[in-house]
């Protein structure tokens, strides 16, 4: 099976969904942040091993606390998925923390920011901006 098959890309998907739901319904550690989503499953062709990206709507600390959660609890989270997702092996998971949302609000907000002080310099110098203000 080739890594981007449409067998595999299902089977990520099956194992994502699963994964979030274990994650949100099934999990009482608290260290584990209400705000942990499932970003990206990758499970390799031969089902072995399997890389789970989250993403935790919080700050560095609570999310590093999270990964160190996930990771305690992984035999639990690997029984319960055999039981969602019905796999020849059920894969090792290896949780890797994803920043690229806290990465793009903050790039979003640089620009906002650029874009705002070029529009109230532009205001300052009495000229048009380009939609007319």
């Amino acid at each position: 099976m080739r890594k981007n098959s449409i067998k595999n890309t299902r089977i990520n998907g099956e194992v994502q969904k699963a994964l979030s739901d274990i994650i949100r319904s099934e999990l009482k550690d608290p260290r584990i942040h209400p705000m942990t989503s499932v970003v990206l499953v990758q499970v390799t062709p031969d089902l072995k091993y399997c890389k789970a990206y989250i993403s935790v709507l919080a700050d560095e600390e609570q999310a590093k606390d999270t990964i160190r959660g996930l990771k305690s609890a992984e035999g639990f989270i690997r029984s319960q998925l055999a039981k969602a997702v019905n796999l020849r092996n059920t894969p090792e998971i290896s949780f890797i923390l994803d920043q690229s949302i806290e990465y793009g609000v903050r790039m979003s907000k640089l620009i906002d920011d650029v874009t705002k002080d070029l529009t109230d310099r532009d205001e300052e110098n009495g000229e048009e901006t380009e939609d007319g203000r």
